[in-house]
C-alpha cells in the first residue's frame, strides 16, 4: 500500500505542493503570455482599424474576446489552485476492483490533475468516484460513472486529514465512521463572519440529498443545526459541477429571509470554486413583480407588529391568507370572473356590426392567455373581421373605437379593483385593509401578485434554471403559487417549521408539497450545531421528539435573575467581559423586538464594538453582535445571550417562536436574563439548569 505511514503521507503532501506550485508557475507564465498578446492585438487593432473592412473589425473583436477568456479562465484556475496549496485535500479511499487493481483517491474541493502523467491526483469532492468517501465504510462499495454504470468494488483503506497551511495536522483512519471525530474537532471550533464549507464532514444523509439529480423539487425539513443551509448550497455546487453546459452559477437564484444573511452564507459558494450566485429577499422580489406601484409592509414590519401590538383582527387576516383554503379561494374567484365578468354587446363599427357571439369565439379561442393580456389580441381579430367585411382599410378612429369598446365590456381594468371585489365576492370585506399611505399589509402582497400573474402574466424569470427558498415555514401557500408559477425550473426548498417567527403564517413540509406534489421530502433530524445542553435546554421551549442531538457536551444553559432593569444590563455588561477574555470569535446578544435591541445597543454602547443588526443591515461581522430573533434565523454564534425573558416579554405563541430561534443560535453557551417574573415558557427549563435562577 503507497503513503501507509503518518510520515509517507508527509512525504507524500510535500510532493503534492511541489506539483502545485509548478501547475501555478506555468499559469503564471500563461497569464503573462495572454497579457501580452491581448496588448499586441489591441494595437495593431488600433493602428490598423481605418484600413479594416467590417468583417475584419469583428473578427479582430471576437479574437480579443476569445483571448481575454482564456486569459479569465487561467486567472479563475490559479485561484483554485493557491486554495489547494493551502488544503489539498481532506479524504482519501483506497479502492479495489474485481480485477486486483486497488488505486488511491485522493478528495479535494478541486480537482487537480498530473497533466504530463494525465493521472488525476486529487479528485473534486462532487466527482462520481468520490461519492465512495461519503457513503461506504470499509468492505464492498460501488460508484456510478457520469455515463450511469455502476463500478463495483472494495474499500481497503479510508483516511481523513487536516491540513491548514500546507501543513498536516492530523491523520485519522477509521473502519467505522471516520466523520465523527473529524466533525467533533469542527464543531468545537469557534465560529466567525461567514459560514463555511463542510465538504470534510458531509455525512451520508447530507450526501443522499446533496447528489439527489433527479427530483425537479427537493424540499429539506431539517431542525435547528443540521447544516440544511450549507447542505442546499453544497446541492447547488454539486449541480452546477457535472452540468456546466447547461447551467451557471448566474443561472440560479437564491432567495434569502434578510441581506444579513446573504452576506453571512455568501463565502461558501465561491469556497467551492463557483462564482457568486444572485441573491434577492422576497421584498424585492415582490416590488419587482409590483413595478413598485403599491407600497407595502415587510414581512418584518408584519412580525414587529404581532410582537408589540397583537391585533386580534390583523391575527385573523394573516390567518385566512395563509392557508390553503384562501388559495383554492382565489383560484374558484378566478374562473368566476372568467364566466360572469363579461358583459358582451353587438359592436357597430361604421356601417358594419361585430356581433358578440364573435367576439365571445375569440375570448374563448385565447383562453390559454392571462385574461386581461386578451383584450388587445381581441381587438385586432374585430379589426381584421371589420376590415374584411367593408372592404376597406380602417380609419384611425375606427381602430381606436375597437380598443376602447373591447376592454370595457370587463368589469374591472386594474389587478387592485379585482383583488378588492375578491373580498366582496367571498362575503368578507372587511378582510381587505388598505391603506393608501400605509401601503398593502404584508399578508395582501403575494395575494395581489398571483392575482397579477394569472391575469396578466409574467414572465421576467425565464431566465432561472434553479431556483433556491431559504426559510421555507415563513412563506405561505399563495407565495409558493407564485413561485411555481414564475419560476417552472428545479427548486430547492429548505427550512424548518419549530423556526417560524410567526405561527399564524408558518408552511411545513407537508403543506409545501400540496403545492409541489412531484416534490421529494428528505427530513434532517440530526442537529450538529449546539452542544448536547443546549438543544435538550431548546426542547423544553418548542419539543421536537424526532430531534437527533449531536453527542458533544458544554456548560449547561444559565438563567440570571436580576432584581431590575439596570441590574440585567450589568449582568449583561460582565457577560460581554467574559467573553472578550474567552477567546471566543461571536457572541449573539438575541432580543425579541427591535425597540428592546436598539435600547439595549444604546445602554451598551460605551463597551464600543457591539454590532446592531436591523432590517436595513447588509452585512454580518464576528464579534459582538445585538439583534433580535427575526434577523438572527440561520446565523449561529458560539455564544448567546437572549435578555428580558420575562413573563411581561414573553407571553404570546409568536413569543415562544422567537425564544426558540434565539437560543438555538447557540453553539458553545447559552445564558438568558431577566427581571421581574420569568416567562412561562422557561417553567420546565428553568428546573435543570445550573446555577440558581432565583
Amino acid at each position: 500500500m503507497i503513503n501507509a505511514t503518518e510520515q509517507e503521507e508527509r512525504e507524500y503532501l510535500e510532493q503534492i505542493k511541489e506539483q502545485l506550485t509548478l501547475a501555478i508557475r506555468r499559469v503564471d507564465e500563461a497569464v503573462k503570455q495572454f497579457s501580452s498578446e491581448l496588448r499586441q492585438k489591441k494595437e495593431y487593432l488600433h493602428e490598423h482599424q481605418s484600413g479594416m473592412d467590417d468583417a475584419d473589425m469583428v473578427a479582430a473583436g471576437q479574437s480579443i474576446d476569445r483571448m481575454a477568456f482564456t486569459g479569465e479562465a487561467s486567472v479563475a484556475r490559479k485561484r483554485r489552485l493557491l486554495k489547494l496549496m493551502q488544503s489539498p485535500y481532506f479524504g482519501r479511499v483506497d479502492f479495489t476492483t474485481p480485477n486486483g487493481v486497488t488505486t488511491p483517491v485522493y478528495i479535494g474541493v478541486h480537482s487537480f490533475v498530473d497533466e504530463q502523467r494525465r493521472h488525476g491526483l486529487i479528485y473534486d469532492w462532487r466527482a462520481p468516484v468520490s461519492s465512495l468517501f461519503y457513503d461506504f465504510e470499509l468492505g464492498d462499495a460501488a460508484y456510478t460513472t457520469p455515463s450511469g454504470g455502476l463500478v463495483r468494488g472494495r474499500i481497503a483503506l479510508k483516511r481523513q486529514y487536516k491540513i491548514r497551511d500546507g501543513r498536516l495536522e492530523f491523520v485519522l483512519d477509521s473502519a467505522v465512521s471516520i466523520h465523527d471525530d473529524v466533525l467533533q474537532r469542527e464543531l468545537a471550533k469557534s465560529s466567525d463572519d461567514k459560514m463555511k464549507n463542510i465538504v470534510a464532514t458531509i455525512q451520508r444523509d447530507q450526501n443522499a440529498v446533496i447528489r439527489n439529480e433527479t427530483a425537479p423539487v427537493m424540499i429539506i425539513q431539517g431542525v435547528a443545526g443540521s447544516g440544511k443551509t450549507s447542505i442546499a448550497l453544497h446541492r447547488i455546487a454539486f449541480l452546477l459541477y457535472p452540468h456546466r453546459e447547461t447551467i451557471r452559477a448566474k443561472d440560479v437564484l437564491i432567495i434569502s429571509p434578510n441581506k444579513v444573511f446573504a452576506d453571512y452564507i455568501s463565502n461558501v459558494l465561491p469556497e467551492l470554486g463557483e462564482e457568486y450566485i444572485p441573491e434577492m429577499v422576497m421584498e424585492e422580489l415582490a416590488a419587482d413583480l409590483l413595478e413598485n406601484r403599491y407600497p407595502f409592509q415587510t414581512f418584518f414590519d408584519q412580525v414587529a407588529t404581532l410582537l408589540e401590538r397583537p391585533d386580534p383582527a390583523f391575527i385573523e387576516r394573516i390567518q385566512f391568507k395563509s392557508s390553503t383554503e384562501f388559495l383554492s379561494r382565489l383560484n374558484q374567484y378566478l374562473l368566476h370572473v372568467e364566466n360572469t365578468y363579461f358583459t358582451l354587446t353587438d359592436l357597430r363599427v361604421g356601417s358594419t356590426v361585430v356581433p358578440r357571439a364573435l367576439i365571445q369565439e375569440k375570448f374563448r379561442t385565447l383562453h390559454r392567455v392571462p385574461l386581461l393580456k386578451r383584450f388587445a389580441l381581441v381587438a385586432e381579430a374585430v379589426r381584421a373581421h371589420v376590415r374584411d367585411a367593408a372592404r376597406r382599410k380602417l380609419t384611425g378612429t375606427e381602430k381606436a373605437t375597437i380598443g376602447e369598446a373591447i376592454p370595457r365590456m370587463f368589469r374591472f381594468h386594474n389587478v387592485l379593483d379585482l383583488y378588492r371585489d375578491f373580498y366582496r365576492w367571498l362575503g368578507q370585506p372587511g378582510l381587505f385593509r388598505h391603506d393608501h399611505r400605509a401601503g398593502l399589509e404584508y399578508a395582501d402582497v403575494f395575494p395581489l401578485i398571483y392575482l397579477r400573474l394569472r391575469l396578466e402574466g409574467i414572465s421576467a424569470y425565464d431566465h432561472v434554471k434553479h431556483l433556491l427558498v431559504d426559510e421555507m415555514q415563513d412563506y405561505t401557500p399563495v407565495q409558493y403559487a407564485v413561485l411555481a408559477r414564475l419560476f417552472p425550473c428545479r427548486k430547492t426548498i429548505l427550512g424548518d417549521v419549530s423556526q417560524t417567527v410567526n405561527p399564524y403564517s408558518a408552511s411545513s413540509a407537508e403543506s409545501i408539497e400540496r403545492v409541489f406534489p412531484q416534490a421529494d421530502v428528505v427530513k434532517l433530524l440530526r442537529s450538529y450545531r449546539s452542544t448536547l445542553e443546549i438543544t435538550a435546554f431548546a426542547q423544553r421551549i418548542t419539543p421536537n421528539p424526532a430531534i437527533i442531538p449531536m453527542e458533544r457536551h458544554g456548560r449547561e444553559p444559565l438563567i440570571l435573575p436580576c432584581a431590575g432593569n439596570a441590574e440585567e444590563l450589568a449582568a449583561i455588561r460582565t457577560l460581554v467581559a467574559e467573553f472578550r477574555d474567552s477567546g471566543r470569535q461571536s457572541l449573539g446578544i438575541i432580543c425579541k423586538t427591535l425597540r428592546q435591541a436598539t435600547h439595549a445597543h444604546q445602554a451598551l454602547h460605551d463597551l464600543g464594538s457591539i454590532h446592531l443588526l436591523t432590517a436595513e443591515s447588509a452585512t454580518f461581522k464576528e464579534g459582538v453582535i445585538l439583534t433580535t430573533a427575526h434577523l438572527a434565523k440561520g446565523l449561529e454564534f458560539d455564544e448567546v445571550i437572549v435578555p428580558f425573558v420575562s413573563a411581561r416579554s414573553y407571553q404570546t405563541e409568536v413569543d415562544r417562536s422567537m425564544l426558540y430561534v434565539a437560543c438555538t443560535r447557540a453553539m458553545h453557551q447559552l445564558t438568558l436574563t431577566y427581571s421581574g417574573e420569568l416567562t412561562p415558557f422557561l417553567a420546565d427549563a428553568r428546573e435543570v439548569v445550573t446555577g440558581d435562577a432565583g
